[in-house]
């Protein structure tokens, strides 16, 4: 049986991996919003930041989303971080931090893609 950790750190691998087979920009907006959106998160909330890559994100930005969705186990995760009870909004905040962790470290690792790269994708830097 893997932890927690550990099913992270496999699916963001598989889908951060499949994320090499696009373009070098798609690559860049998807692995620098891996890296903004913690902060976001820390700042605004999970429902903000995800309201924000919603109306300003790419196509790449909103497929993290949906890896992220995957992830944490919630088809529609702007849906759910919405209207969520305030003890399943803060159950999912922690699980979306954590598997964050590992999107952040595969976006260095499998795409080259450090953090303050494209600061610009998807609208304004918070």
């Amino acid at each position: 049986m893997l932890t927690k950790d550990q099913q992270y750190a496999s699916l963001a691998f598989d889908q951060v991996n499949k994320m090499r087979n696009e373009s070098k920009d798609d690559q860049t907006k998807y692995g620098s919003m891996a890296h903004r959106l913690p902060v976001l998160i820390r700042k605004a909330g999970l429902a903000q930041a995800i309201g924000f890559i919603e109306s300003r994100g790419t196509p790449a930005q909103q497929e993290l989303l949906n890896h992220i969705s995957e992830a944490v186990g919630v088809e529609d995760i702007a849906e759910y971080s919405r209207k969520a009870e305030l003890t399943e909004y803060m159950k999912l905040t922690n699980d979306v931090m954590a598997a964050l962790v590992w999107y952040k470290r595969f976006a260095v690792s499998v795409l080259k893609v450090e953090s303050g790269m494209d600061e610009d994708a998807g609208g304004e830097t918070q």
